[in-house]
């Protein structure tokens, strides 16, 4: 899942935690790394990097996706300083790894096959400065993570990964270029042992399986996955539950979705987009279409599922009723956590090529909310207004409690299925009580805190640990809207160069 969850300082501060989990990529590259080496790694969620981690290395394996460029080429800079070697990989620099000259090896693609390349050719003393592959790896291949290389404590979650790639093509999203459309599965065994890695861990609370789609082969997850979690769950009984990433189609397979919940699964991330079909047609988000999406929605709450939900505006489709149509579904589906942002293009996929043929990127590829890349269709102006409107009302804690009334009254705990035994720590209770005086006493907006708790203890006292947990998301989701808010005012200005007015022109004429 892309970090659905946002950048998620303000919630990080809440809960006393320093990121939401631990860098799985990283963890993984070091175990396929010779055993005789001495590693250590650097989240730089956590803590910053120190010029003595530098000079300690005879090389540095940087991976970062997109949003993090600017903090990558940062390290890139003083690591060239240092005079330390550069292996790069990861998103960030597979597509365009030509843009950035201070690195001395990139170690593209997967891992798994690019890896040994260049450490055969490292041991012989001749490295090369480009490892590249077409293929894509067998993951039963993949290691179990270094996880003794983090603090535990430090995370909020912990993490797994299962399968790579997407059936599917919506145009926007670079998951297929990266990783194909076939799912690539890790045996149940794998899962299981990197499960058993991270139980007993007083820590963990939520274990995210960090996957493209997890419902992309639905086959071998239902005959094999699945049937080996739920009977580890009976076996171990384990004190957390899941979370991932999967399509809204989940809500056409009764068997699935109980299956799922039986495993553990809770926390689901799904991709709506938009409730303009016309919109879903354009960008080939087929699995969205010719079904009632907030019907789906309400469904999956029903089951015990919690939906996380992606939305875009600013699809050459789109138009001024956009914006209040995004509102309308947005608060009436009852996702508590929606994340919103304008269209962007990012590189290899089929949205950039076409942009690009079309002359109508408008700068490099950055993923911020309020930012694109693109010079849109629809007046620049019109839709970052529009946006603005959007983040109005349903970030501000009014808007925020307003859906999550929504939520509850369409969320049913899962039945018949297997409880998690609660495990009252007194790390609980100070995170309680630290939730309390930050949003119930401190914080200006306590009056939805107190809301939602109210609530809870007059209709469903079930749900007071959601009610503590999501006046966070509430809280959280107001201070990153003071961030989107700013970034989109600040789009709005550079439209105004001479440039891209020129564009919009042209546009415009060929329209």
């Amino acid at each position: 899942m892309p970090d659905t969850f946002y950048a998620m300082k303000h919630f990080m501060e809440v809960v006393d935690k320093k990121a939401a989990y631990p860098p799985l990529g990283l963890l993984t590259v070091a175990a396929m790394l010779p055993t005789h080496w001495e590693k250590k790694l650097a989240d730089l969620n956590v803590a910053p990097l120190s010029d003595e981690d530098i000079r300690w290395a005879d090389y540095v394996f940087l991976s970062a996706m997109n949003v993090q460029e600017e903090s990558a080429g940062e390290i890139i800079r003083r690591c060239n300083a240092a005079g330390v070697k550069i292996v790069a990989g990861g998103t960030l620099f597979t597509h365009e790894h030509y843009r950035f000259p201070g690195v001395d090896y990139f170690v593209l693609n997967e891992a798994e096959l690019t890896l040994p390349l260049f450490l055969a050719d490292l041991a012989n003393g001749n490295p090369q400065p480009i490892y590249q592959s077409k293929e894509f790896a067998d993951v039963t291949t993949s290691p179990l993570p270094m996880l003794e290389l983090v603090d535990k404590s430090e995370y909020l979650y912990d993490i797994v990964q299962y399968s790579r790639g997407c059936p599917y093509m919506c145009d926007f999203c670079d998951v297929t270029a990266l990783l194909g459309r076939r799912p690539r599965t890790k045996t149940p065994e794998q899962i299981i042992a990197e499960l058993d890695a991270i139980n007993g861990d007083e820590h963990t609370q939520l274990v995210l399986f960090a996957d493209d789609n997890l419902i992309g082969n639905k086959r071998i997850l239902k005959a094999e996955l699945l049937p080996a979690l739920i009977a580890w769950r009976r076996r171990v009984q384990p004190s957390f539950y899941f979370a991932t990433q999967l399509t809204i189609n989940l809500a056409d397979d009764e068997e699935l979705m109980q299956m799922l919940i039986d495993a553990g699964f809770r926390h689901i991330f799904i991709g709506i987009e938009t409730p303009s079909e016309e919109s879903l047609k354009v960008s080939h988000k087929t699995q969205n279409l010719k079904k009632n999406m907030l019907h789906s929605i309400h469904e999956l709450h029903g089951k015990g599922f919690i939906i996380s939900g992606g939305f875009i505006v600013g699809f050459d489709t789109d138009d001024e009723t956009i914006f209040k149509r995004q509102i309308q579904f947005i608060q009436e589906s009852g996702i508590p956590l929606p994340i919103v942002n304008i269209l962007k293009a990012p590189p290899g996929t089929d949205l950039y090529r076409r942009i690009k043929i079309e002359g109508r990127l408008s700068k490099p590829f950055a993923f911020t909310e309020g930012d694109t890349n693109i010079v849109p269709i629809m007046d620049p102006q019109v839709l970052y207004k529009g946006f603005i409107e959007v983040i109005n009302h349903i970030y501000t804690p009014e808007g925020s409690y307003q859906r999550l009334k929504n939520f509850f009254a369409t969320y049913r705990f899962p039945q018949n299925t297997l409880k998690i035994k609660e495990r009252l720590t007194m790390k609980q209770v100070r995170m309680a009580l630290l939730i309390i005086y930050r949003l119930g006493i401190a914080d200006s907006n306590r009056k939805y805190f107190w809301k939602l708790v109210g609530w809870s203890l007059a209709n469903n006292r079930k749900m007071l640990d959601k009610a503590f947990f999501y006046s966070i998301m509430i809280y959280q989701m107001h201070q990153t809207y003071k961030t989107i808010l700013q970034d989109a005012l600040n789009e709005m200005e550079n439209f105004k160069k001479p440039e891209l007015m020129a564009k919009r022109a042209e546009l415009a004429l060929v329209g």
